[in-house]
């Protein structure tokens, strides 16, 4: 066995866990101590040019649920977490350089924000540092891909069909190893309040369809519940378009999105569930869902920078408006569209929305108003507890025409409301005006 040696700080940032994260097991296997480091960066949380917060109150307080877990969870390990709200560029490398780090390991990533910031937190370092970054977010690891990322099919199905013939999804990592008792720092460190971020704490709302915490209990209580208690899973594909309660869907986003549970975690558990209770079109239909998130990156890591273009991956022009009041109409759930209020308002009192509101509000956002497709992208940004960069903007991309759509669809959100809310029942439910208050 190798000797351990050198103190490691592994940076988080979207891989909020203990299990099955390959920069905490390199780092917990290979040196004689290891720290951790958060940090809630206040770029995060100022407010952007259309007068909402870039993360706000929802998403926010399901942060705080999870640093909060995470460090109770690393705390078993005797792996200390640094938390605080500081730029990482800033913070990190005064950590290295106060605990004599010898080894920097993060999670690799490659969108412009997160990009940016990892170049300057390099830059800030002493030059002695060891650097070691990882692709730890796919289902289907970049080397185990049947083609070159620069060769990725622009439809999925094409992309789907490879992987599933020529790829395996890798296992999971071994437990993580409790570290030495003196491996933790002295000093203990504040998960900040909502308050402290800036913004006014929210309760969770008795019609939320996601009253769950944060962190990785959560999300494997969950898994607990949907496969094993109750076996909803094998369900999954009849009821994933439905709109009330929790568990018309598997609902495992937003611990995937911030990274308290990884897409191999859920994927093994899959498949133990098929060998013991069922395997059917529905178990199967949630890892097809699990194989659209990682194409999705996918065509971030091919595209990069043109995600966030306006013409998106395709350079298609179209004579987008970005009209204040029709934004505004769209975002409080006051447009002339009863369903697409519905699911608007959902979202402001509970930051969920189901993946067919998604479709609807998105289309009619791009497609019947016209508007910017990248306003409503930031607004699901700031509000969506599962916001991920690669699925928000790929989805966007797509249902703007500017994406992976081949058919460049629009959704008749009356015919949709008719079709997945029959009775009305999901638009009363949010349209009432008590709501509001």
């Amino acid at each position: 066995m190798q000797k351990r040696k050198g103190i490691a700080l592994v940076w988080l940032r979207n891989d909020l866990r203990a299990t099955d994260q390959q920069s905490l097991y390199q780092a917990a296997t290979k040196h004689e101590q290891v720290i951790t480091y958060y940090a809630f960066d206040p770029a995060h949380f100022t407010t952007t040019e259309w007068g909402f917060k870039k993360i706000e109150a929802h998403r926010a307080e399901f942060l705080i649920e999870t640093v909060t877990a995470l460090k109770k969870e690393l705390a078993a390990h005797n792996i200390s977490l640094i938390i605080e709200q500081e730029s990482p560029h800033n913070g990190l490398p005064k950590w290295v350089v106060e605990v004599g780090v010898t080894d920097l390991y993060f999670q690799k990533e490659w969108t412009t924000e997160e990009r940016e910031e990892e170049e300057k937190v390099i830059r800030n370092l002493p030059p002695q540092i060891n650097i070691h970054s990882h692709y730890d977010q796919f289902l289907f690891h970049p080397e185990d891909l049947p083609m070159q990322v620069e060769d990725l099919p622009e439809v999925f199905t094409a992309f789907r069909k490879k992987c599933e013939k020529y790829s395996s999804v890798r296992p999971c990592l071994p437990s993580l190893p409790t570290m030495a008792n003196e491996n933790r720092l002295e000093k203990t460190f504040h998960v900040p309040s909502i308050k402290e971020l800036g913004l006014s704490p929210v309760d969770k709302h008795p019609h939320s369809a996601f009253p769950f915490a944060g962190g990785s209990k959560a999300a494997q209580e969950r898994i607990e519940h949907y496969f094993w208690k109750t076996e909803k899973l094998s369900f999954y594909k009849q009821t994933r378009n439905g709109l009330i309660g929790i568990d018309y869907s598997a609902k495992l986003s937003p611990w995937l999105a911030n990274g308290s549970i990884s897409t191999r975690q859920i994927y093994w558990e899959v498949i133990e569930y098929e060998k013991q209770i069922k395997k059917n079109q529905s178990t199967y239909w949630l890892i097809f869902e699990l194989l659209w998130r990682d194409y999705f990156k996918y065509i971030s890591l091919k595209h990069q920078d043109k995600l966030f273009h306006l013409g998106g991956i395709l350079d298609r022009e179209y004579d987008w408006k970005n009209s204040s009041r029709i934004f505004q109409s769209w975002c409080e759930g006051t447009t002339p569209e009863p369903f697409v209020n519905a699911n608007m308002i959902e979202l402001n009192k509970t930051g969920w929305m189901s993946n067919r509101g998604r479709q609807n509000v998105a289309s009619y956002f791009a497609k019947n108003l016209l508007m910017d497709w990248r306003m409503g992208a930031a607004y699901f940004e700031a509000f969506l507890i599962d916001y991920d960069v690669h699925s928000n903007f790929g989805n966007w991309l797509y249902v703007a025409g500017v994406g992976n759509d081949p058919r460049d669809r629009k959704f008749n959100v009356r015919l949709q409301a008719e079709r997945y809310d029959e009775q009305g029942k999901f638009q009363r439910l949010w349209n009432q005006k008590s709501l509001f208050e």
